[in-house]
């Protein structure tokens, strides 16, 4: 049966990076998630369910609009696959456990966020209430951390220390990524959550050189930090412990 659980979490998966593309796309837009029904953005045909099915739609149409021919973002279909993939490795990771429950929320969330951010730079407060109330429920019951108080501590740590960059910076954070970084402290706690931020600001970092040297970049180019941030948490949330080991033993033998 593990097999079949695995295909099963794995595709559903799939499906629901389809939706949380749709969802992160509408709500930043201020359009309906409900209807109308998904179209081509430049011709306006209403898809088919055949053109619908995740990541395969897109292989078999090679990227293009069936009707206008008009290239298909690849993000949608790398959406969907991340989605499909973070769902088996936290099960495959956690089994069926309140902590699964916890994980699948989790990725969710930084899935929705990470298109609303590539898209239009907005991290939105419904979208980070609608998953706070049962990562709480869940951090205080029947998942804690511990101890128990540790996902309040960290929430808080996360949120005022974003606040902090935000104001040292004079703005350089948006209020979305410092309500996000509210959520992640909850579900993280107070360490693996600074570890996040460290390994959130490390890929940003690497990734604006790369821009820099290749297209150009310069201070005044946007860059959106949610992908980062997701990235950053989801490493911290799988791998913190090994991370924070490896991190030491390197330390230790510098030191040596």
């Amino acid at each position: 049966m593990e097999w079949f659980w695995s295909t099963y979490i794995f595709a559903a998966g799939l499906v629901l990076g389809s939706f949380y593309n749709v969802v992160g796309l509408r709500l930043a837009a201020g359009e309906s998630i409900v209807s109308p029904r998904s179209a081509c953005p430049e011709c306006g045909r209403t898809l088919s369910p055949a053109q619908l099915i995740p990541v395969l739609s897109y292989v078999w149409q090679r990227g293009r609009c069936a009707g206008c021919g008009t290239r298909i973002s690849p993000l949608y279909p790398a959406m969907e696959l991340v989605t499909g993939m973070l769902f088996f490795y936290a099960y495959w990771a956690l089994g069926f456990s309140a902590e699964l429950v916890t994980a699948l929320l989790f990725i969710s969330l930084l899935v929705i966020c990470t298109v609303s951010d590539l898209y239009k730079k907005l991290i939105l407060n419904n979208v980070l209430l609608f998953f706070l109330v049962p990562l709480l429920l869940l951090r205080l019951t029947t998942a804690p951390l511990s101890p128990w108080w540790d996902a309040l501590i960290g929430s808080a740590a996360g949120f005022l220390l974003l606040l902090f960059i935000a104001w040292a910076s004079r703005g350089g954070m948006g209020g979305g990524d410092i309500k996000l970084y509210g959520v992640i402290g909850l579900v993280l706690g107070t360490v693996p959550t600074l570890l996040s931020l460290f390994l959130a600001a490390l890929c940003g970092l690497l990734f604006a050189a790369f821009g820099i040297v290749k297209n150009g970049w310069n201070r005044k180019t946007e860059v959106p930090f949610g992908p980062f941030i997701a990235l950053g948490a989801l490493l911290s949330y799988f791998f913190a412990e090994d991370l924070l080991t490896g991190y030491w033993m390197l330390i230790a033998l510098f030191l040596s």
